[in-house]
């Protein structure tokens, strides 16, 4: 049986799933643009705070809309007129990750049963700016299970005009030993980025599989010809997957000891400019996706 707990602590507001003897658990923080911030599957943690790196230098496990990645100085166009986002990564002069990472989301739904749990968050902001003038609804379900995590993102455009954007998911996950973990998924592309780290081109993939981890420095972006992600460690084998088309891949090791960033993104960096995954959503629709996380115990 599941349990969900509402708490506050040092301001932040947090969602907590907790299964019997702590067999699943995930935390959710609401202040943080419904960024998952613990994962645990099948007795194992997967996800963890990644203290003593701050939330606003990771954006740990939030979500990435209107876009993902960066934005060449904040800049683009769409249908002939100029706008301009904060550029929130001051080191490269670049907008970084969209507009919801640090946004309040409210709980709106949960559901509670023997094998599943799941709540379902949502944000809309009440006006619009000028660097993306447009009204949206933007909402994220979490269905628990014992080894598996399911996070299933809506987008509705609640505009009178069509908006451009790119979606994506920043989680971090853990492995007791990185360096003797792998990776093994179906690439077509890599993406080639400046010093700025802004897509300047692709070439075709050459990676061998099962890609393996060892010591290397990552910050690499991929298209992918199939629809899953294999990260296995020492203790689990984990199927990351994705119910999209069209979809990319961005691989990152931060500055922590056996923490890597696996994000499903829909498109590149600077994709509002060179257009590389960029969708359109017209009033009154809206786009779907569903992230899965899969664990299986070794």
């Amino acid at each position: 049986m599941y349990k969900i707990n509402k708490r506050e602590q040092n301001g932040l507001s947090y969602i907590d799933i907790v299964a019997e003897r702590n067999i699943s658990a995930a935390t959710i923080c609401l202040n943080r643009g419904a960024a998952l911030q613990m994962l645990t599957l099948e007795s194992l943690p997967v996800i963890e705070d990644l203290h003593p790196l701050a939330y606003e230098d990771t954006y740990a496990s939030s979500l990435l809309f209107p876009f993902v990645n960066r934005i060449k100085d904040g800049e683009y166009t769409y249908k002939g007129l100029g706008y301009k986002f904060e550029c929130n990564e001051i080191e490269n002069h670049n907008a970084l990750h969209g507009l919801v990472f640090d946004k309040t989301f409210a709980c709106v739904n949960s559901d509670l049963s023997n094998d599943q749990a799941s709540v379902t968050l949502s944000y809309s902001p009440t006006s619009i700016i000028n660097a993306f003038p447009y009204l949206f609804a933007l909402e994220v379900t979490y269905v628990l299970t014992p080894n598996s995590l399911e996070v299933k993102v809506k987008v509705e455009n609640v505009d009178t005009q069509t908006f451009p954007f790119t979606l994506g998911w920043h989680p971090y996950f853990l492995s007791d030993d990185l360096y003797n973990s792998r990776l093994e998924f179906k690439a077509t592309n890599e993406y080639q980025f400046d010093e700025r780290m802004i897509t300047k081109g692709h070439i075709r993939s050459q990676l061998e599989m099962p890609f393996e981890i060892n010591d290397k420095m990552l910050d690499h972006c991929y298209a992918l010809s199939d629809s899953s992600v294999l990260f296995e460690t020492p203790k689990y084998k984990m199927t990351l997957s994705t119910s999209g088309q069209d979809n990319y891949f961005q691989i990152y090791t931060p500055p922590k000891k056996n923490t890597i960033a696996l994000e499903p993104v829909t498109g590149v960096s600077d994709s509002f400019n060179n257009k590389i995954g960029l969708r359109e959503l017209k009033p009154k629709e809206n786009y779907t996706i569903n992230w899965r996380v899969s664990l299986n115990k070794k």
